[in-house]
């Protein structure tokens, strides 16, 4: 058989790396024993009453196609919620639209508003897709490093030291994934303020936003001029304990959400109709249930980060999502040395904390999603490994 005599992938394909998240979960899907604190996902599983709406639906035979933009319900609905947690009035008809995860809303994101070398600003470390979205995009990553003496937060000062003529796009994780950093309104005000003078688009991921502990969401949406250039990125993966069912949604002004539409429907089509239906009815009545799971959350990260303090692995506070983020570069051994390492001598896993960008080595990240005795135990075979390697 003749072989290709060129490359045929793409340079943007070129240039993105392979996820370390994945690397590390597929070695892990071969080790029965293993504790997994790599994989943000939560261990709970979705609420029955959730389950059963989307049963019903097929059931019922509701298994056509939705409008493109999601059923009309569900987007009434998220208006509705964004109307009563920050005050912020959105059209369900033509400023929210449903797509399949947020993973899809920030692609639309980029897709839409990103031209071949815009620059698009994001803190360091961040989420493992926001710069591979981003150079599919054709844009250019710049990475603004965050620091654990701020508890990860990005700053205002260190996005204006980034901007440039070439600037189009601030990307925010606000709870932030890999750091559980959330944005004090007042970094976030100066932000917004920054947004304003230099005419800049602002994509906020707020995916985490009802996981936040001992302080407040805020979305940079309802800070004053801000939800004219703000896309709102959420979805129900991880409040409401849903992955798989691969629900999330956007909101944004009606002429940015129009065009993200049209790349949404040509790519997409709708998200499916008994997730939706499900997302519907967490929603409605979901509320005691994302209390109930985000209170555990709450004292599963206290002891967990505790005890990664006491073995002298130093971790700041995480204010939201459900990720403690410890310094490791106290044993001598980097943050891809020290995650393998303790995959394989104690069978637990982490993801080393360069896969979510240079600012992140010499850190790893664990997820506290998982049940409370795991942690401990977690915590048992981690403290064994530092005092093995001392």
């Amino acid at each position: 058989m003749d072989t290709l005599k060129r490359d045929v992938l793409s340079q943007r394909v070129q240039q993105v790396r392979p996820s370390g998240i994945r690397k590390f979960f597929d070695i892990i899907n071969t080790m029965p024993n293993v504790i997994s604190l790599g994989v943000g996902e939560p261990d709970f599983v979705t609420p029955e009453h959730i389950r059963q709406a989307g049963i019903e639906s097929i059931q019922q035979g509701r298994t056509r196609y939705t409008s493109n933009s999601g059923i009309l319900e569900l987007r009434e609905e998220i208006a509705a919620l964004f109307q009563r947690l920050y005050g912020l009035t959105y059209d369900p008809l033509s400023q929210v639209l449903v797509t399949v995860g947020v993973s899809e809303g920030v692609d639309l994101a980029m897709r839409t508003i990103i031209d071949p070398g815009d620059e698009v600003i994001a803190p360091d470390p961040g989420y493992v897709a926001y710069e591979a979205d981003i150079i599919f995009a054709g844009g250019v990553p710049v990475p603004v490093p965050t620091y654990a003496k701020y508890d990860f937060a990005v700053r205002a000062a260190e996005i204006e030291a980034a901007i440039t003529p070439r600037t189009k796009m601030i990307l925010l994780g606000n709870p932030n994934n890999p750091t559980g950093a959330v944005i004090p309104r007042e970094e976030l005000a100066a932000i917004a303020k920054l947004a304003i003078e230099h005419d800049l688009i602002v994509v906020s991921d707020e995916v985490y936003s009802q996981l936040v502990y001992g302080t407040e969401h805020v979305s940079i949406a309802a800070m004053p001029q801000m939800q004219e250039r703000t896309i709102i990125l959420d979805g129900f993966s991880k409040a409401y304990a849903m992955t798989g069912w691969r629900v999330g949604y956007v909101l944004a002004p009606e002429h940015i959400l129009s065009a993200m539409l049209k790349v949404h429907q040509y790519a997409i089509m709708c998200a499916g109709t008994a997730a939706q239906e499900a997302a519907l009815q967490a929603l409605r009545h979901g509320d005691a249930d994302v209390k109930r799971m985000h209170d555990d959350y709450a004292r599963r990260g206290r002891m967990f980060v505790d005890g990664l303090n006491r073995i002298g692995l130093a971790c700041s506070e995480p204010r939201g999502a459900f990720y403690a983020f410890p310094y490791v570069g106290n044993t001598g051994m980097s943050d891809e040395e020290f995650a393998e390492k303790l995959l394989f001598e104690e069978e637990v896993a982490l993801v080393p904390g360069s896969s979510f960008g240079n600012a992140g080595k010499n850190y790893v990240r664990a997820t506290y999603c998982t049940a409370y005795d795991k942690l401990e135990e977690a915590l048992i075979r981690i403290e064994r490994f530092v005092k093995k390697h001392a």
